[in-house]
Order: C-alpha cells, then structure tokens, then sequence
C-alpha cells in the first residue's frame, strides 16, 4: 500500500532543497505547535521570519532563531492557509531580457489526499508583467504536465515547464517590441518615399488621367476657338476701314505731300551698273526686236 504521506514529506525536502530561497511551506498554528525541532526548522521560511519579527514581537531578528520560534509555535500570528494537506509556494522568475525585465509567478501547490496517484491542486498566487494569456496558458500547461506525470511525484516537473514558459514569454516580449520597431520604421520610410516619388503609373491610371487631360484640352480649345470667333466679328474689312475713316482716301498721298521731293535713297544699297553682268540682246543672233520670245533658248 502506498504511503502518499511519506512521498509528500520526502518531496517538500527535495523541494526546500532546490529552492531554498522561493519554497515556502504554508502550515496552521496546529501544525506548527505539534512539529519536532526538525521539523519546523525545515518547513519555515527563515528570510520571512527576519522580516515579520520585528512587527509581530517588537523584537529584533538579532535576538535569535530561539526567540522567534517561541514566539511563532504559541502565537496564531502564521497565515493559516492549509491545515491538512499542507499548501506551499513556489516563485519562478523568468530570465531577464533585453531590457533586464523579468516575468514572475508564484505558484501554489495543495496535495491532494492520494497524490501523487492524484494531480495536486494548483493556481496562479500572484504574478508580475504578465498577460491574463499568459497567466491562461500557464494553467493549461500546468493542467497538461499534471495529466502526464500521474502517478509520480511531480511538483519539481510542473515548475520547470512554467520556468521554460516564463522564458518563451520574455522571448516573445522581446520579438514583439523588436517587430514594432521594425513596423515603425517601415512606416516611417514609406512615408519618406512618399514625399519624393509620384504614385506609380498603372494602365489603370494613365487612362483616367489622359480622359482627364483630354477633356480639360478640349475645354482650352473650345475657349480658344470662341474668343477667335469673337475677334473676327469685331475686325473690319479694308473695305469697311476705308468706308468708316475717310481719312485714310488722302493718307498716302497726304504723305507723299509732306515728303516733297526730299526722299532720301541710300545708292549704296545698289550696286553699279557698271559691275552688272548684264547681256546685250543686240549681240544675240537669233534676236528679233518684233518678236519678244525670239531670245528663248530651247
């Protein structure tokens, strides 16, 4: 017959053992007055008891280990938590991350009457940084390792896989923030891009801007044509100037009047005479002053 009593004791001193400083054995008053010397000695968190010691008696922790076990075997001071099965905590601190930031549970155990043949009771005691996820998937873990460790003692188990899972979370955090970094500086050289490039030409595009540029084209031309249109009808014919100013019958020769005979011609524009190699129709044969085509050459 197995004596789940003894594999509980054993496995609370294995535990001390490995985590002398996150174990800590939540016990009544009861217990703690029925307890043998070596007993108490290794169920009791002595770092809390340094630091509730002085609040509780008035007393200094430098008084001695004696004192303070006097003092907590008669008082009803303890937290009475369990009574029978004992409950204990465990704290599980993840490892730090990038930034030396830590995730961190504690764990509360109860063994059940017949464990480890049994799952012992388990909840979350307290967390820092964590997700309510997270705090979801460490339940289902440890639901999942307490259904696969049936029937050997197993607390040691439980609390590695939420080790590993506390570390997986900071990995996350740390990718997480590392792909939100990565967001915003891709966002931020989009929009850089943005102000020194165009939207990119698809066919899709081009066609709607030409329509677009064809259509405010036609709207210029059709503008253009009208103001033309109403220029020609305001624009007078040579006839018409002549017959609505009078004055322009006599300009020219009004002109010519105020010239007199004093018009200037710049000889140098000519070349003379002389130099001109002109041809003599009287030397030319076949030339015949009564008939003007004579001179053509066939």
């Amino acid at each position: 017959m197995t004596d789940y009593g003894e594999e509980q004791r054993n496995e609370l001193e294995a535990l001390e053992s490995i985590y002398p400083d996150s174990f800590t054995v939540q016990l009544c008053c009861e217990d703690v007055k029925g307890m043998s010397e070596e007993g108490f000695e290794s169920v009791i968190n002595w770092k809390e008891v340094a630091e509730l010691l002085p609040t509780l008696t008035g007393a200094s922790a430098s008084q001695g280990w004696s004192e303070a076990q006097a003092f907590l075997r008669g008082s009803a001071a303890i937290p009475v938590l369990s009574e029978n099965p004992p409950s204990f905590t465990i704290t599980v601190t993840s490892e730090a991350g990038e930034n030396d930031e830590t995730v961190q549970t504690t764990l509360k155990f109860t063994y059940s009457e017949k464990y480890p043949d049994e799952a012992p009771l388990y909840e979350i005691f307290s967390q820092e940084n964590l997700e309510d996820s997270d705090v979801s998937d460490i339940l289902k873990l440890l639901a999942l390792q307490a259904e696969e460790n049936l029937g050997m003692v197993m607390i040691f188990t439980l609390v590695t896989a939420v080790q590993e899972k506390l570390n997986e979370i900071v990995d996350q955090i740390k990718t997480r923030r590392e792909e939100e970094k990565k967001q915003k500086e891709k966002e931020a050289e989009e929009a850089e891009k943005q102000l020194f490039h165009g939207t990119p030409v698809t066919i899709e595009n081009f066609l709607s801007w030409k329509a677009k540029f064809d259509a405010e084209l036609l709207e210029i031309k059709k503008k253009r044509m009208k103001e033309e249109e109403q220029a020609g009808k305001n624009k007078l014919s040579g006839k018409q100037l002549f017959e609505t100013d009078h004055n322009l019958d006599t300009s020219d020769i009004q002109f010519l009047e105020d010239a007199g005979n004093n018009v200037e011609v710049d000889e140098s524009l000519f070349q003379e005479m002389d130099d001109l190699e002109l041809e003599d129709d009287e030397d030319d044969p076949d030339y015949n002053p009564a008939d003007p085509e004579s001179d053509l050459t066939d």
